[in-house]
């Protein structure tokens, strides 16, 4: 009987052991999974770009600043700061100052003087009755005499009100007088920028000076409004601080475009582009970042597979980063904060993602 019981035995214990292996094989192949979206990894190009501010300004070598050569008074105003003008159009009047009416009476009669002066020593010298050197000095008197009524004339002194016409299509950037406003000589009128006669002045923190150069591509947008995007190259870094904003400063000349350039003044910010480079493109929902720096995971056999990266354009999605990704290996994106290394995933299909 006690012999039995070892024989019967055996079986029953074959057995429970078989289901409690036959149940951690249930066990393993119900293992939990992270459901996660996923997107192709590709390489594309990337730059490194330097963050600027700024304003539009006028361009100081073509700016003009109209003035007249004699003094007066205005007498009529027909723009205001800003405003667009067309090459011809009437800017403003100027009454011409007496002094300067005078000065051009005076050549005037100087003129006529000078003439009949000539007149009758041609006469006389016609009788033998004045020499030839006296002939000559009238006709040179007559000379001088015209030489001065020209010059009183180029000085405005011609005209009893002068109209200032604008040079060329462009915008009155800052208008210096006003109405009745009595002025000198040479004094300034208004200040001048012609179509096209704008540039970008910025400014960048003194540590980027050594990879800034002229030529460099620039893309700017302005802060208000509409928020135009510009593009343009630099075309000056320059060697001092700005003494009120302590950054370098950097002029840009604007490419032509067909659109509108925004108002002298406008405020900017600007991204001027270094240098260029590839590096992998992934959505910036991708990237994880612990105590050994930043890092992603790739869909490999069903597993996650954690792959370090150094982000190298942060900017914008997708982000530049450079690691060692297997290419044919989807990147996680949506589910990867749920993740280690190694654990099961699976996709989502109903939030596939794709790039």
């Amino acid at each position: 009987m006690n012999r039995l019981i070892p024989k019967l035995a055996l079986p029953l214990i074959a057995g429970l052991l078989a289901a409690c292996g036959q149940g951690a094989s249930n066990t393993d192949e119900a293992a939990p999974s992270v459901a996660v979206t996923t997107a192709k990894p590709v390489q594309r190009s990337f730059d490194d770009t330097v963050a600027a501010f700024g304003t539009i300004q006028a361009d100081p070598r073509r700016a003009r600043t109209l003035n007249l050569a004699h003094g007066g008074q205005v007498v009529a105003l027909r723009v205001a700061d800003g405003q667009s003008v067309r090459a011809g159009d009437l800017l403003l009047k100027v009454a011409t100052d007496p002094t300067a009416r005078n000065a051009y009476a005076q050549a005037q009669s100087a003129l006529t003087l000078a003439r009949g002066e000539l007149a009758r020593t041609t006469k006389l010298a016609a009788q033998h009755l004045a020499t030839q050197s006296q002939l000559a000095t009238a006709r040179k008197a007559v000379a001088d005499a015209e030489a001065g009524v020209q010059a009183q004339r180029s000085l405005g002194g011609a005209a009893a009100v002068e109209s200032v016409v604008a040079p060329a299509a462009g915008v009155v950037s800052h208008l210096q007088v006003s109405l009745d406003q009595r002025l000198s000589a040479n004094a300034p009128l208004l200040d001048f920028t012609p179509s096209g006669g704008l540039i970008a002045q910025l400014g960048v923190q003194p540590g980027e000076a050594g990879i800034i150069h002229p030529g460099m591509p620039v893309s700017l947008r302005t802060v208000y409004g509409d928020a135009k995007v510009l593009q343009g190259q630099v075309s000056m870094l320059g060697d001092a601080l700005d003494a009120q904003t302590h950054l370098l400063p950097v002029q840009v000349s604007l490419a032509p475009t067909k659109a509108a350039l925004p108002l002298a003044g406008t405020a900017l910010n600007a991204q001027i582009q270094t240098r260029h480079y590839t590096a992998w493109a992934v959505p910036r929902a991708s990237l994880r970042h612990d105590e050994s720096g930043d890092y992603l995971f790739q869909m490999d056999h069903g597993k996650a597979h954690r792959v370090d990266v150094t982000v190298r354009s942060p900017a914008g999605d997708p982000v530049g980063v450079e690691g060692s990704l297997d290419p044919a290996l989807p990147v996680i994106v949506l589910g990867a904060y749920e993740l280690s290394d190694g654990m099961a995933v699976r996709q989502n299909a109903a939030r596939k993602g794709s790039q």
